[in-house]
């Protein structure tokens, strides 16, 4: 009796299993299509001024590989580039006017704001300070980028004329992160399927949805919507910045695009587990609003969803069972859904199946993010620790 009760328990959780990926596969916004890319451009009569902001802290390794291509940009306009060095220790502000001075191209300014006040994210104070600088320039658009990310050199030209045709006050682009490491290799696909999976492309820039989402390594953002948003002061404390600014902007009435980038790369290796394990908990469990009932459901759903199909199949042959049929076919569906991820990064699609492995990490990783929350270390990012967002003081 005890057996059957055992058998049946697993025949029906494999078949929970399969239906969420049947639901997941039909009806949460073809997420796992890699088809999403620059809406259809229209290149404006007059080229509208823009200006790049680029927050950087301790990016010297970084810039020598991004900076000079964002001099180089081939932009038919205005447009200045203002890098904001935020409290470095390695020389990042002085290596940025040398290269400069190195490569030419267009004006750049680079200054800094000091150390964030109470209530204030690094990053954002970084970005506050230099749309300030970019304000005294009248731009109607503003590039928000990282100091780790190379563009090509028509990147801006294709995003404003983007932007310009579709009428969107944000088309981001989720630039395409460095895959060369073994562990880069198994985790870094899988974070951008997961991203997608939590925020749909096709969903973010339809009109009527309430999806938002964005890429904090290439947002272009229309000046005007950022002062209707009140960006980035109502959003000083977020830790997940380009969600918070996609929604802010989304709530205020503005339209939002994010979608694959062909030629936006990230230059930042993550050749270590341990590197990529820190990328990933520093902000999972913020993902989670601090909330010890979605950890157990987030921790419930990926092991229902990635966990129990292979389970199931190993279990369900050794027992005879059916739950081998529907594990299998769920980890089928797995693994086929995660192909397009893995072709757009150019990685074996041996891959695939190792799926539920690294979801395994990606469960660790964040339950370890609130681990390190309780511990009263925060989310933590290059020596600065940031408080729970119940302690940082909302200053008006």
């Amino acid at each position: 009796m005890g057996q059957t009760a055992r058998v049946s328990a697993v025949v029906w959780t494999a078949a929970g299993s399969l239906a969420a990926w049947l639901w997941l596969l039909l009806c949460q916004g073809f997420f796992w299509r890699t088809d999403v890319r620059l809406p259809p451009r229209r290149e404006p009569d007059v080229w509208p001024p823009v200006c790049v902001v680029v927050p950087a802290r301790d990016e010297a390794a970084a810039l020598p590989a991004s900076l000079p291509s964002l001099l180089a940009q081939d932009y038919p306009g205005r447009a200045e580039v203002f890098l904001v060095d935020d409290g470095s220790g390695d020389g990042t502000g002085q290596l940025a006017r040398e290269l400069a001075r190195r490569h030419g191209g267009l004006p750049l300014t680079v200054n800094s704001p000091g150390e964030p006040p109470a209530g204030w994210t690094g990053k954002l104070w970084a970005v506050r300070h230099g749309i300030g600088l970019a304000r005294a320039r009248d731009p109607e658009y503003l590039l928000l980028t990282d100091a780790d990310i190379a563009h090509a050199p028509d990147s801006l030209r294709t995003l404003v004329a983007a932007a310009h045709a579709s009428g969107f006050d944000v088309v981001s682009q989720m630039a395409r992160l460095r895959v060369e490491s073994a562990w880069e290799r198994l985790v870094v696909p899988a974070f951008v399927y997961f991203f997608a999976q939590l925020y749909p492309f096709r969903r973010i820039g339809r009109k009527g949805t309430r999806t938002a989402a964005a890429a904090g390594g290439c947002v272009l953002l229309r000046t005007e919507a950022a002062e209707r948003a009140r960006i980035p002061d109502a959003i000083r404390h977020a830790v997940i910045d380009d969600v918070a600014l996609a929604r802010a902007v989304k709530n205020s009435g503005g339209r939002v695009w994010l979608g694959l980038a062909d030629r936006v790369d990230s230059v930042r290796p993550y050749p270590r587990l341990q590197d990529l394990w820190r990328m990933v908990s520093r902000s999972a469990y913020a993902q989670l609003r601090h909330s010890l009932l979605l950890l157990a459901a987030t921790v419930a759903g990926l092991a229902l969803v990635y966990l129990v199909p292979p389970v199931a199949l190993v279990a369900g042959l050794a027992a005879g069972s059916t739950a081998a049929v529907a594990g299998g076919l769920a980890w089928l569906v797995m693994a086929a859904t995660y192909v397009p991820m893995l072709r757009y990064y150019r990685q074996p699609l041996w891959l695939a199946p190792l799926l539920p492995l690294t979801a395994f990490l990606y469960l660790l990783m964040t339950v370890d993010s609130a681990v390190q929350h309780y511990r009263g270390r925060g989310a933590a990012w290059k020596g600065r620790t940031y408080a729970r967002p119940d302690a940082v003081p909302d200053e008006g």
